[in-house]
């Protein structure tokens, strides 16, 4: 698939040849690349709906998203770095590339932290660049549903000032909770999909500048999403 993973779709058995069709059972497992250790799930089987107006049929079962999942996470993915720029590569999670396109309308420093929480402009009075690391502690959740599918991550975001030396100091931890969802279509012969976010939570896990109340971070984040990020990434 790329650098970080890598998909075994040999046969599971041997093709089962009718009158008017040929069905295939692909194995469709996603590995972290070079790491072929077995995945957390369990296969469930499923069959593909009986129709014949199309010339192929190809179904993909809410395993192999599980793969998928576990071997990004296995790769670490899901482990992203925000400061002037993009620091790390590929990015799996819907729910991050959110938050790192909403990080984008910003500049982000001490200063615009400050403006929404009292405690960091108190500690730190000077503005400084802050740089933002965003980790996912549990592999995410893809749940296939009828004509959409869910994501749901658990993650930690560490926020710290950027030292005119270079080193970081560390502000506050926070835990997040996303669930994004993409509903699917077709439209103009081509597959299209519109995201929405059902839910974005956070909770300070711990802080070097005080104690502070985390809704109104958590609200301003979720307003921009709804309203910015996710109309602009569906419009394209």
């Amino acid at each position: 698939i790329d650098d970080l993973a890598e998909v075994d779709y040999s046969l599971n058995s041997l093709p089962a040849v009718f009158r008017q069709f040929i069905d295939l059972d692909l194995k469709g497992i996603v590995y972290p690349a070079g790491n072929y250790t077995g995945s957390p799930y369990v296969a469930a089987p499923f069959t593909i709906p009986d129709q014949s107006d199309s010339m192929l049929y190809l179904a993909f079962s809410e395993y192999f998203f599980q793969t998928s999942s576990f071997a990004y996470y296995t790769a670490g993915a899901f482990n992203i770095t925000i400061a002037e720029e993009v620091k790390s590569g590929k990015i799996l999670s819907f729910s991050f590339l959110f938050f790192l396109q909403t990080c984008s309308y910003f500049n982000i420093s001490t200063e615009i932290f400050g403006s929404i929480i009292p405690e960091v402009a108190k500690y730190s009075v000077t503005p400084y660049p802050v740089m933002l690391k965003l980790t996912a502690t549990e592999i995410p959740i893809i749940s296939l549903e009828q004509d959409s599918f869910t994501v749901e991550i658990q993650g930690s975001m560490e926020v710290f000032a950027v030292l005119p030396d270079s080193t970081t100091q560390l502000l506050f931890t926070m835990n997040m909770a996303a669930n994004t969802s993409i509903a699917l279509n077709i439209f103009d012969q081509k597959l299209v999909g519109s995201l929405c976010l059902n839910r974005l939570q956070f909770s300070l896990a711990h802080s070097n500048v005080g104690f502070f109340e985390i809704s109104l971070l958590e609200n301003i984040l979720s307003y921009i999403l709804q309203t910015e990020v996710i109309p602009s990434a569906n419009g394209k």
